[in-house]
């Protein structure tokens, strides 16, 4: 069984073309299958049994229900942005995400999950199926050097309404897009459009 973790940078590409950040190269049948990882923060596993650290995993953001999510969150006392990117509570959503489903939610990024009404957290369930569908349907977002196993960039950064756009108006209320940190983590949020 071979298990691999693209990290924040890493990639898979189709018989592609190795170049100075490709970390692995598999033959399969005449056709390749490189691992690119320009920071080396991915990692491969080969192994009879998966990684350890899978079994932390928290469900997948897309399969997790509105009721599991609350569960999950009931009683949290950090930040709610620190704890979406938590895997062991969501896999799967990351920074660019939890920024996106934050705003279409309305809620500020360092609001206490303990503190929200249910009506926000089933809010925010709903914003992050719906930004990740929207993500995966516009093949994701090309910040510095993603592409997909095709090489092609993504498309999804066009769509970004708050991730980067500090010092630009809110495509909802024309306030000025904010950025600040939440666990080292860049966070962009509307002042006005998002409440803690």
């Amino acid at each position: 069984m071979l298990t691999i973790h693209l990290g924040m940078t890493g990639s898979l590409l189709w018989n592609g073309t190795p170049g100075p950040h490709t970390r692995a190269e598999f033959v399969l049948d005449g056709d390749r299958l490189l691992f690119n990882d320009l920071r080396q923060f991915g990692r491969l596993h080969a192994g009879t049994q998966p990684p350890a650290g899978l079994a932390r995993l928290g469900p997948e953001a897309l399969q997790i229900s509105a009721r599991e999510l609350a569960e999950r969150l009931a009683g949290r006392r950090g930040r709610i942005k620190a704890l979406l990117l938590d895997q062991r509570i969501l896999a799967g959503l990351g920074n660019i995400y939890a920024d996106e489903a934050l705003f279409r939610a309305g809620i500020h990024p360092c609001a206490v999950p303990a503190r929200l009404a249910p009506e926000r957290i089933r809010r925010l369930h709903r914003a992050i199926r719906q930004v990740l569908r929207e993500a995966i349907a516009a093949g994701g977002s090309s910040i510095s050097d993603y592409v997909d196993a095709d090489g092609a960039p993504g498309n999804f950064q066009f769509a970004h309404r708050v991730y980067r756009r500090t010092g630009l108006p809110c495509r909802r209320c024309g306030a000025k897009i904010r950025r600040t940190l939440v666990s080292q983590r860049g966070t962009h949020y509307c002042p006005r459009c998002q409440r803690p």
